[in-house]
């Protein structure tokens, strides 16, 4: 196996004699072994003796032959050029090359056969250091990114980060590792150690984590599924001298050592515009069986279905759910519960302002649900069709939700009637922009309804950013 460097495989490029012939033009009649070839090509009944890799430095190339072995079972030239391609995507995937180029040439050389082929990939690789600067935009808040990444560090796609964030409500930074398992990119393990500072003004709460984890990723069948461990020293604090009492005895410093199962099936065609398909997320987190002060089992899941209808138009149905249940005798803290309302959840509502609050401030709560209607159009008229224009929907929407603490000893039936209690709910209408296939930015003239004592609303104009949205 030789070398890699790869670009574009729309058109391949085909290096060889010209196969194709005028009736205007004056030539001697091909030889015979000319003739059986251009017949065999023209038949797509071909063979790959060669596929060869060049420009290759300090990456390995048996983990490149995982990549690229497919390409050897094509049997006509059309497979050929569609395994060539599916090859390439691969090769770029990996995180390791600049670009991939494509060549397809009749095979030369004393074991040539009439009907072989063979495929050249032609790959620069990345810089052995690299560093970036990008802006991120989380739910709500927006943050600035400086990294540092040493990609392909031992020559088997494996990747060294550092990364340093400041946010709005947010600073970060952290060391992570990266390692794929060879011919199956997505079964991947990474090692992570981090600190992350975070303000809550809907609680006066800040937070300081210092932790380390360990996340296991791997496909199985039509689900993907994440196994985790994290151990995480937090410090909590009040954001203001105003903070409420509840909020100052969660003051101090705890551990935290939790293991956390995923499993997810995406079947949508797009995570910030699906005109189609489902996705269903469940995740179990259990907190408390490998040491630490928090002991806990928090069970959460999003469901979320997608369908066309008439003029591109397209009806989205979510819903969210979550339990935490304590074990033992100690209280869940306030930086485990979960937390409802705001632009990206229950429209209408203030930022995290739903359930229960003590002054003021918002505690979270161990419960809760929340279910949208969604239904998406192009904008009126459609301007700038086909370019600028598809980036924008316009968006009617009706959110419901509830919040709240349980007493765990009251049965199923008396959480679900405290769940169906005081239920908050919105609807109204507004723009939607696609920011790439990973965020989205919000306008919308929110109507608030159900609206409990203590909740915050925002009757009116609301603006929402983020990568998550019921």
């Amino acid at each position: 196996m030789g070398t890699v460097h790869a670009k574009s495989l729309d058109p391949l490029p085909m290096h060889g004699r010209d196969l194709g012939l005028h009736p205007d033009d004056l030539v001697e009649p091909p030889e015979p072994e000319q003739e059986s070839k251009q017949e065999v090509l023209e038949n797509k009944d071909v063979i790959v003796q060669h596929v060869n890799i060049q420009g290759l430095g300090r990456t390995k190339e048996d983990l490149l032959g995982y990549e690229i072995s497919e390409v050897f079972h094509a049997k006509n030239l059309i497979d050929v050029m569609k395994k060539s391609h599916i090859a390439r995507q691969r090769l770029l995937r990996l995180g390791i090359f600049k670009e991939v180029e494509v060549l397809i040439d009749t095979s030369d050389g004393s074991d040539a056969l009439p009907n072989g082929l063979d495929v050249t990939f032609e790959v620069t690789e990345i810089k052995r250091l690299t560093g970036s600067y990008n802006t991120m935009v989380g739910n709500n808040e927006g943050s600035m990114v400086l990294g540092l990444k040493l990609p392909n560090m031992f020559g088997r796609a494996e990747k060294l980060t550092f990364q340093f964030s400041y946010g709005t409500k947010e600073t970060s930074y952290g060391l992570s590792f990266f390692k794929p398992q060879p011919g199956n990119f997505e079964r991947n393990l990474t090692l992570n150690m981090y600190k992350v500072t975070g303000q809550f003004p809907w609680s006066s709460l800040k937070e300081t984590d210092r932790g380390a984890s360990a996340e296991f990723n791997f496909p199985l069948g039509m689900t993907n599924h994440t196994l985790k461990w994290e151990g995480v020293w937090r410090e909590l604090g009040c954001l203001a001298r105003s903070a409420s009492f509840a909020v100052r005895e969660e003051s101090g410093h705890s551990l935290k050592s939790a293991l956390s199962h995923t499993v997810s099936v995406d079947s949508r065609n797009s995570a910030i515009f699906p005109s189609r398909g489902a996705l269903l997320r469940i995740n179990q987190e259990l907190a408390g069986y490998t040491g630490g002060d928090a002991s806990f089992l928090k069970e959460d899941f999003e469901l979320q279905l997608n369908r066309r209808l008439f003029w591109d138009s397209v009806l989205s149905a979510s819903l969210w759910g979550g339990m935490l249940c304590p074990i033992g005798r100690q209280p869940s803290c306030i930086a485990d519960r979960f937390y409802l309302g705001g632009p990206t959840s229950v429209r209408g509502f203030g930022m995290y302002s739903i359930g229960p609050q003590s002054e003021g401030d918002y505690l979270g709560g161990e419960a809760y649900w929340a279910g949208g209607l969604h239904l998406y159009t192009p904008l009126p008229f459609r301007p700038g069709k086909g370019g600028f224009g598809d980036l924008f929907r316009t968006h009617f929407f009706l959110n419901a939700g509830n919040l709240c603490n349980l007493n765990y000893g009251d049965g199923p039936r008396a959480h679900l009637q405290k769940l169906a209690e005081c239920i908050r709910w919105s609807y109204g209408a507004g723009i939607v922009l696609r920011l790439g296939n990973i965020a989205r930015l919000e306008l919308n003239y929110c109507v608030p309804m159900g609206v409990q004592s203590g909740d915050r609303i925002c009757d009116g104009v609301q603006f929402g950013a983020g990568i998550r949205f019921l």
